[in-house]
């Protein structure tokens, strides 16, 4: 009898431990099929081809991005100081004569945009050479005025006046801009700032001094009219004692 109820206890037991671990099993199932369900925070996008992205992958791309633009203004201050690694030859680096343009457009009292397009204005030298001026005015363009832009674009024509009849090119090519807006614009920041801005013995603003133009600026809204204001002129120099 004694044998019988031992019996019955263990087979007992061996059910219980048995509903115990399926219980478990079941409470495992649960948790693994709630947390499969909830959203992953993504680290990369899904596709290997733009074709097969889904709304997740773009929602997740745009919001990375607007993310990556806070820091565009750092970066370029990164980029102005490896313009001491461009083209030698002159009297002061690539980075001095954008720090001296931008010096000599600040002390005239020009404005923000004409300050941060004048610094920024070489620095597509060292990675488009051949149209650096392009390459400046493309970057400035989302956030300076539509004056500053077209001037910056335009200048590497301009400052062929002073040595085209050197090097076999025509020297007055800008004249085919000549009724433009912003024709004597670009002459001025040519004459003003750009082609005397390879003076050793001038008193350069450092780079520091103007970074927190260049954040101002590269933390504007991209493309508000309210700063491209098209066809408006600022006047470049509002300091008349400045030289």
């Amino acid at each position: 009898m004694c044998k019988n109820n031992d019996l019955e206890d263990a087979n007992l037991h061996n059910k219980i431990k048995l509903s115990e671990d399926f219980f478990f099993k079941l409470i495992q199932i649960i948790i693994y099929k709630i947390i499969s369900r909830r959203p992953v925070s993504m680290k990369q996008v899904k596709f290997v081809q733009m074709k097969d992205g889904d709304k997740e992958d773009y929602e997740f791309l745009i919001k990375h991005e607007v993310e990556h633009t806070k820091g565009t203004a750092d970066r370029l201050i990164k980029a102005l100081v490896e313009l001491d690694e461009g083209l030698s030859g002159y009297k002061i680096t690539r980075l001095g004569h954008s720090l001296q343009s931008a010096t000599r457009a600040w002390r005239d009292g020009a404005d923000i945009d004409w300050i941060v397009s004048t610094l920024l204005h070489d620095i597509g030298d060292i990675y488009a050479p051949y149209n650096h001026d392009e390459y400046a005015a493309s970057i400035l363009r989302p956030f300076v005025r539509e004056q500053c832009t077209w001037v910056i674009e335009k200048h590497g024509i301009f400052q062929m006046f002073y040595y085209g009849e050197h090097v076999g090119s025509n020297p007055h090519k800008r004249e085919k801009y000549k009724e433009h807006i912003y024709f004597q614009d670009c002459s001025d920041f040519c004459e003003l700032w750009d082609q005397r801005s390879f003076d050793p013995s001038y008193d350069t603003k450092s780079i520091k001094f103007f970074a927190p133009m260049v954040r101002e600026v590269f933390s504007r809204k991209p493309f508000d009219p309210s700063i491209i204001k098209k066809n408006i002129r600022e006047p470049l120099i509002l300091n008349t004692d400045s030289n």
